[in-house]
């Protein structure tokens, strides 16, 4: 394994949770795997890594471009993130509400929903 994988790996870990990362590259099977390694290696060991955003920057952007292209399962995955890179509930929000200033209100609705939906189910697995 390659040094960008090998850092990739430990921050999907950091900002996605070891156990989700796990069962991602466990699922992973002949034909998946090349992609799981691609998103490592590249995604989070080429461009996540890179220096000049901090990783909550980096999220809030993420939260963006999901919300834009109406990735739901990837944008709830990255609220968690975000959340694990220290952005507020507001700070999410006002996110993806200003994503909607470009990508459209509906794009605004759906992540929020979304959003809202994660951030409910990370507070009650907190107790609050």
């Amino acid at each position: 394994m390659s040094d960008a994988f090998e850092k990739g790996l430990k921050l999907r870990k950091e900002v996605l949770g070891e156990a989700h990362v796990e069962r991602s590259m466990a699922a992973a099977d002949a034909f998946t795997k090349p992609v799981q390694d691609l998103v490592t290696e590249i995604g989070w060991g080429a461009f996540w890594t890179r220096p000049g955003l901090t990783r909550k920057e980096r999220s809030l952007i993420t939260l963006g471009i999901l919300a834009a292209l109406g990735r739901s399962h990837e944008l709830s995955v990255h609220v968690k993130g975000a959340v694990n890179n220290g952005c507020t509930a507001e700070e999410i929000r006002e996110a993806l509400i200003h994503a909607g200033c470009y990508a459209g209100l509906p794009v605004t609705l759906e992540a929020v929903r979304v959003a809202k939906g994660v951030l409910e189910s990370l507070d009650g697995a907190k107790g609050g």
